[in-house]
């Protein structure tokens, strides 16, 4: 059976949190507009630093909750990397959707409005209701979607 559009880019997002380097939680993000992929991304450390794999999670070892103390993990966010890789190859994603394989926390909700992302679909929740109200107040549509 055709996958719709939603679970077709569900689909591709799922194939690109396999590059993940979390130790925690792996996520995938894909950026489309007009049914044409924009921009990937996954969680992992910036360009030429040692990923968690190599070093360990420090949020793991100080026990910290998932949701919780951003600031002290070295990796950024799935939908962080997909809007910079997006900026930094001059890639407007100004009324596109974001797919995502976990719903956004409040950190990625806020660069989501400020990018000017319309539309957000995701899979997984995540502990972070900030980032329902934050998405909800400047009108982003949430879709969440399960594809199995």
């Amino acid at each position: 059976m055709r996958p719709s559009w939603d679970e077709y880019f569900m689909e591709i997002a799922q194939i690109v949190k396999k590059r993940s380097t979390c130790l925690r939680r792996s996520i995938g993000a894909v950026i489309v507009k007009d049914k044409q992929i924009l921009s990937t991304g996954y969680n992992g450390a910036p360009k030429n630093l040692k990923h968690c794999e190599q070093l360990g999670c420090e949020r793991e070892r100080l026990n910290i909750p998932s949701g919780q103390r951003h600031e002290l993990c070295r990796a950024l966010h799935a939908e962080q990397n997909a809007i910079i890789q997006a900026a930094y190859n001059g890639v407007s994603v100004k009324g596109a959707t974001l797919y995502t394989t976990t719903r956004p926390c409040s950190l990625c909700a806020k660069m989501c409005i400020n990018a000017g992302i319309e539309r957000i679909v995701f899979k997984g929740d995540y502990p972070d209701d900030m980032s329902i109200n934050l998405l909800k107040e400047a009108n982003v549509e949430l879709c969440c979607i399960d594809t199995e």
